[in-house]
Formats: structure tokens, sequence, C-alpha cells
């Protein structure tokens, strides 16, 4: 995976939840256009929605993924809804939890919030809530023929599951 939007997992319960964070730095460069200086107004940076989304995808995706010790290849397949009540800022820390509602041999549906934790408040606060629907496509019924290799998990992706426990040294996701 080239773009990664969690820097941790911090709790796992198998088959169940898992929860990850990610602290927002002015350093990423997304954040310089999201917003920047307009006349004159001041630049007001934000951590995109959209890159949120992102990270509760990745952190749903591994868990879901997790179910079968990632054997079979796992991809966001529906946004089936994504509200954001406020705005994370550079400085700031997000947490994703996600929790696994239902799951079979075709996919999985997962329920995700997201909070932000503000160290000038010293609070974490809402910021949202997403729900997700994957796929497995191993399981597909269109007879399309995928790599075997686990084209999603890049050598990041499996030192960050290393890290939490999630994957021994050279074994699990290629």
């Amino acid at each position: 995976m080239r773009w990664m939007w969690i820097d941790r997992v911090i709790a796992f319960e198998p088959r169940k939840r898992l929860v990850a964070v990610k602290n927002v730095s002015l350093a990423e460069e997304h954040l310089h256009q999201h917003f920047g200086p307009e006349g004159d107004l001041p630049a007001c940076p934000v951590m995109p929605s959209s890159l949120i989304l992102e990270g509760m995808a990745q952190t749903a995706g591994i868990l879901v993924g997790s179910v079968h010790d990632f054997r079979e290849k796992v991809v966001l397949a529906k946004v089936a809804s994504a509200v954001f009540e406020r705005d994370v800022n550079p400085g700031e820390t997000i947490r994703y939890d996600a929790t696994l509602e239902r799951m079979d041999e075709m996919g999985a549906s997962t329920v995700g919030i997201v909070e932000r934790y503000s160290f000038v408040d010293n609070a974490w606060a809402p910021v949202g809530r997403i729900e997700l629907m994957f796929s497995h496509l191993d399981q597909n019924r269109a007879g399309t023929e995928f790599p075997e290799e686990n084209f999603v998990f890049g050598e990041n992706f499996r030192t960050l599951l290393e890290g939490a426990g999630l994957r021994k040294a050279g074994v699990g996701p290629r």
C-alpha cells in the first residue's frame, strides 16, 4: 500500500474490533493545499475528510483481512455512510475504532467511529461515523482471475501489522 493513513494499531479484538491511530502533522504535504492562504485570509490546514475515510478503510480492512489470516484479498466495495461533524487539525491525533458488524464468504460490513485528540483541549472529541462494506476478491462469482500475491500489503504495511502482533515476521500477507 503506497499511502498509509494509520500510524499504529493500539487495540485488537479478533473477529470483533480494531483500533488504530494517526498523528496529523503540519509536515504532511496535503495539509498545505487544504486549505492554503487565499487573499487576505490566512492558511487553515485541515485533514481532508476523504483521507480520514481512507484511514478508516485501512483500519477496518485490516480487521476484515485478519479474520482469515490475510489469506483472502479484501477490497473496499462500498461506503454505505460517512458523516463528519468536526475537522481534524495539525497537531491532533485521529483514533479509528472499527467494529465488524457482519462477515460471510462474500465479504463484510463494518461500523467505524472516528475521534480526534486535541493536546490543546487535552480531550477526545467525536469526528464522525463511517459504515463500510468489503468484498473478498477470491470469492468473486465473475470468474475474473487475480494474482496470487496480495497486492494491498507493501513492506510498510507488513511492518505495521508485525508491530501490532497481527503478523509474525516472514508470515502472513505477502
